[in-house]
């Protein structure tokens, strides 16, 4: 961080500049060694704030983006390149500006002396805990390029899950829209022409007749206001679904919704092996790791079971034995997890569930 001072010298000259430290206390002590007393010390607010501010607007940070990003800080470390100069290298590479801004404040947190794990701490809105937590277990165990290089695996399958979700939704989206569409043409257009001729035949209607022509009829004079209460309605929706209580109910009934429910379980299923696996590959005990996953799982109803796990796990239980009460985990998943906890092959197993489950969605 940089500071603003003003600060006399043992002479009672007043001198003004910037000061490069971590926090106000030790830009004053920096000042104090220099033989300058200070008078006034300001944060200085930089320019690339205000750009890193839009940037974070119209950019964010991709999955893509950080995955290449810890692919080749991994190559870089492996090839026993300075933490700094490879962090350096890779964001002159980086083609979003937000994120280079990012990355170039962790590359000078890091020069003030932080970690590497606790400058990307700074950064929630772009690094998991997840991520976090494996950097941190990578520097306390001097296997850091291992560390980086489990993140950007763990980062392209979660990549690659999201393609699939993608691409498994691009068609039912595509087909709703074009019944849509269709539907609205027809009561614009066709609808007004048909109930036009069976008014004309003077004959009397089914009442299930005079409702549709009744509705056909509303919907052709004020499509306007339809179309506004179906845009309204969807975004009341989406507005539910962020809210606190809004998001847990959605997240509860997902799972219970037909076809649906079944791919989204085996989503997160998906993420729950494969996101314990790489942590405790990385070395971080079974506890903090579900913790950890808890946290990035994305679904009340599951966080809720890895919390129970991690607790069960805490007192000397295995994590299995909660999973196997549970009707969203299946008992088959639950049983290797068992045989992984039994036999000390507990992240080999969840790797092999994982990219099992990652075929199925």
């Amino acid at each position: 961080m940089k500071f603003l001072f003003k600060a006399k010298n043992d002479a009672g000259q007043v001198r003004e500049g910037v000061v490069e430290a971590m926090n106000w206390e030790s830009a004053a002590k920096i000042l104090g060694k220099n033989g300058l007393t200070p008078i006034t010390i300001k944060e200085q607010v930089e320019s690339h704030a205000i750009l890193k501010s839009f940037e974070k607007i119209w950019e964010g940070v991709s999955q893509k983006e950080l995955m290449i990003f810890f692919r080749q800080l991994a190559t870089l470390i492996e090839a026993r390149v300075a933490i700094v100069l490879s962090i350096n290298t890779v964001a002159e590479q980086l083609d979003n500006k937000y994120f280079q801004i990012i990355i170039k404040e962790v590359s000078d947190d890091i020069k003030d002396g932080m970690s590497f794990a606790d400058a990307l701490e700074k950064h929630p809105e772009v690094f998991s805990s997840l991520t976090i937590n494996m950097i941190r277990s990578g520097e306390v165990s001097g296997s850091l390029n291992k560390s980086v290089t489990f993140v950007a695996d763990n980062i392209e399958k979660n990549y690659e899950l999201a393609s699939k979700i993608k691409g498994a939704l691009y068609y039912p989206i595509f087909v709703l829209s074009v019944a849509f569409i269709v539907g609205f043409l027809v009561v614009k257009f066709t609808l007004p022409k048909i109930t036009l001729l069976i008014k004309d035949l003077n004959v009397p209607l089914p009442w299930y007749t005079s409702v549709l022509i009744a509705v056909g009829d509303f919907m052709a004079q004020y499509w306007w206001a339809v179309l506004l209460m179906i845009i309204a309605g969807i975004w009341g929706f989406i507005y539910y679904i962020h809210s606190e209580s809004g998001q847990r109910e959605w997240q509860v009934m997902i799972l219970k919704i037909p076809v649906i429910g079944t791919l989204a379980r085996n989503i997160y299923i998906t993420r729950l092996v494969d996101n314990l696996s790489v942590l405790l590959t990385g070395g971080i005990p079974v506890v903090h790791a579900l913790l950890i996953v808890s946290e990035v799982i994305g679904n009340q109803v599951f966080k809720k079971i890895i919390v129970q796990a991690a607790e069960e796990v805490k007192v000397g239980g295995a994590m299995s034995n909660i999973f196997f009460r549970k009707q969203e985990i299946p008992p088959i998943v639950s049983q290797i997890i068992r045989i992984g906890e039994e036999t000390g092959t507990l992240s080999q197993v969840l790797g092999s569930v994982g990219t099992f489950y990652s075929r199925e969605v």
